[in-house]
């Protein structure tokens, strides 16, 4: 398992733009794929885009043309780039890691962060 730190939420009007890094500290991030998922209230937690150690990457269909996942290994970050942004985005995103592929689902990656809120007001 691995830490995981995410940051970058917070407000932002629709049509606007946010970007989350996931950091993990002090560790070689370049062996591991790393997803973004997101859990709005009542609803359960949803694959968002992902991107193997490869470089490879697998975006969900709302997430297509609007948001990006990157990664930077030398600074042992992947980032979400999120635009144009929806009310129905709203919701809390983690990053998620496992071992060098991406998974199908929440319950295949066992390294998860605590989350942070990302909120679009119309």
């Amino acid at each position: 398992q691995v830490q995981l730190v995410e940051s970058g939420g917070g407000l932002v009007q629709v049509g606007g733009s946010l970007r989350l890094p996931c950091v993990a500290p002090g560790r070689t991030f370049s062996r591991y794929a790393v997803a973004w998922f997101r859990q709005a209230p009542g609803q359960e937690r949803a694959l968002v885009a992902a991107v193997a150690s490869a470089g490879d990457t697998h975006y969900v269909e709302f997430a297509k043309g609007r948001f990006t996942i990157a990664r930077d290994n030398a600074k042992n970050t992947v980032y979400l780039q999120m635009n144009s942004l929806k009310p129905e985005d709203t919701a809390i995103y983690y990053c998620a890691a496992r071992d060098y592929y991406i998974g199908g689902g929440a319950a295949q990656y066992n390294s998860w962060g605590q989350g942070t809120q990302v909120t679009v007001s119309s």
